[in-house]
């Protein structure tokens, strides 16, 4: 008689995989517990300007030919510019240097006690402008196209309507708010009816880091515990575990932030939404958003609980100028950004966009 075929045995298999994830999850678990974090801002680079909080990083290229206009990054002041430069293969910064571009990006150290006077003047009259000279210089190009995400995409913008004859040439903001109106919890927590920014800012001169990285974490008070959980159901998964701890080493990793412009930050954009009334006076002179004419990119996120939609949608109304493009794309703050979506639905769009105008 023949051997009888073997009969499958879907139960079993599942047992057996069930089993597999388990002994992986352990070990991954204690290898978790063990080892550090992984490192992050990996691709080359070097600071070519330095002031106190300011730090100017070149991008060594990584293709033949490079685009004529240089693409300077504005990070937000909360954080790390290494959400920009995860790790080889999921950075932003590498896929625009293998693109093409010739990346700068502002990073920014913890102000010292001593810079707890700077304002908004500082960055956009005198911190920006001081990357942009340098870039020029290093470059000798003239043009120059501006990425800002969040708080950066703020002082992005107001540099900008500060300098309409300048040499921004392309601007895209990154989940940038514009009326702070309709930001939520955030304006809710800053009622001037019950938040003393200046007993706050006179008390502490710079604002801790866990003040900050408090009020995000209460926009979502259970995210913390839904995303351990989530972390333990994938703990068999190496590059889950990865991903997830290097977007929490660069969640976790706040600066503190300048008293005065964060109590300016309060006063004029949170309380009064200046920016939003196109009525904010920077060292005397008006931040005028209708004066900017340069093609413009807001990209927004679907699922945005820190910048929501009804705070961003204002900019494309705001700005004057038939070259411009907003694009909602699903995801969050950060993973419309950085992470394997962001990779697929939103880099290659900015490429496109970039690309088309840095010639």
């Amino acid at each position: 008689m023949s051997a009888q075929a073997a009969v499958p045995d879907p139960i079993g298999d599942r047992v057996r995989n069930e089993i597999d994830k388990a002994f992986r999850r352990n070990i991954r678990g204690l290898e978790y517990l063990a080892q550090p974090a992984p490192a992050m801002g990996l691709t080359p680079k070097d600071v070519v300007l330095k002031n106190g909080t300011l730090n100017l990083c070149h991008y060594r290229p990584m293709a033949e030919e490079v685009y004529r206009v240089p693409v300077l990054m504005v990070m937000a002041t909360t954080n790390k510019a290494s959400i920009f430069d995860l790790a080889p293969g999921q950075s932003l910064i590498e896929f625009l240097l293998k693109a093409g571009f010739d990346v700068y990006v502002i990073d920014w150290s913890p102000p010292a006690p001593a810079e707890k006077r700077l304002r908004i003047e500082d960055y956009v009259l005198r911190f920006i402008p001081d990357c942009i000279h340098h870039v020029q210089g290093e470059t000798g190009e003239t043009d120059i196209s501006i990425i800002g995400y969040c708080m950066g995409g703020i002082l992005s913008l107001i540099y900008a309507g500060l300098h309409p004859d300048g040499p921004l040439t392309n601007l895209a903001c990154f989940t940038t708010p514009i009326d702070f109106e309709q930001m939520g919890l955030f304006r809710a927590w800053t009622d001037r009816r019950h938040f003393d920014v200046d007993s706050l800012v006179d008390t502490l001169g710079n604002i801790p880091p866990e003040l900050v990285s408090g009020a995000f974490e209460m926009l979502r008070p259970a995210a913390k515990i839904a995303g351990m959980v989530q972390l333990w159901d994938n703990l068999w998964n190496d590059d889950y575990v990865k991903s997830y701890r290097m977007f929490d080493r660069w969640a976790t990793d706040q600066l503190p932030l300048a008293g005065e412009y964060f109590r300016q930050t309060v006063k004029e954009l949170m309380w009064e939404n200046r920016l939003y009334k196109n009525e904010l006076m920077i060292g005397g002179r008006h931040a005028d958003l209708r004066a900017i004419k340069v093609p413009l990119l807001h990209i927004v996120a679907e699922h945005d609980h820190i910048a929501p939609y009804d705070a961003t949608k204002a900019l494309m109304g705001l700005v004057d100028m038939a070259d411009k493009q907003e694009i909602m794309l699903k995801g969050g703050h950060v993973s419309v950004i950085a992470g394997v979506n962001a990779a697929k639905r939103m880099w290659p769009k900015l490429d496109e966009w970039l690309g088309e105008r840095s010639i």
